[in-house]
């Protein structure tokens, strides 16, 4: 079929299109990008369509799909919202953060040279835990168990205040 006698079969048809489109949407410039949409899906696979097959039901089917699959990825996004129509994101203050940093850096200071080595490793330069022994010359299982007291500790330090070292018994 050439693409007037397309044009010829489609054309009587975007009437209808747009009043269904209307009509599911409830906006005029979402029904006309609907119908848009439809046709534009009907050219692209006019060849995949049966020749027998009703033309303005095969229209109206492209068109209540596409119109589903849009109301899915709106409530699986969520609605669109202009940039300055959004509700202004919340921040925490300032002073918080810079305490919270700075009580980390202390409690990580009180930590052995080892402990430290290893969070900064795995936790800062994002090494496995593989890569981090093979650097520190340490079994792998070593350094799981280290790093798991490490972070203990340092964790038992923020959240308590002190510190508790183990002590090395030979």
């Amino acid at each position: 079929m050439t693409a007037d006698r397309i044009a010829d079969a489609i054309e009587p048809q975007i009437p209808a299109l747009r009043r269904y489109a209307y009509a599911l949407t409830r906006d005029h410039a979402a029904a006309d990008d609907l119908v848009q949409d439809t046709l534009e899906r009907a050219l692209s696979h006019w060849l995949l369509r049966r020749p027998d097959s009703d033309l303005r039901a095969w229209l109206f089917a492209i068109q209540r799909n596409l119109h589903l699959g849009q109301l899915r990825r709106t409530k699986r996004r969520g609605p669109h919202l202009a940039l300055e129509d959004a509700p202004p994101l919340p921040t925490r203050p300032l002073q918080e953060s810079a305490l919270e940093a700075r009580d980390l850096l202390a409690a990580f200071a009180h930590l052995p040279e080892e402990q430290q080595s290893l969070l900064l490793l795995v936790g800062v330069e994002d090494f496995t835990y593989q890569q981090t022994a093979t650097i520190l010359g340490l079994p792998l299982g070593t350094v799981m168990s280290r790093l798991s007291r490490a972070r203990a500790q340092l964790r038992d330090i923020l959240d308590k205040g002190h510190m508790t070292f183990l002590r090395r018994v030979k």
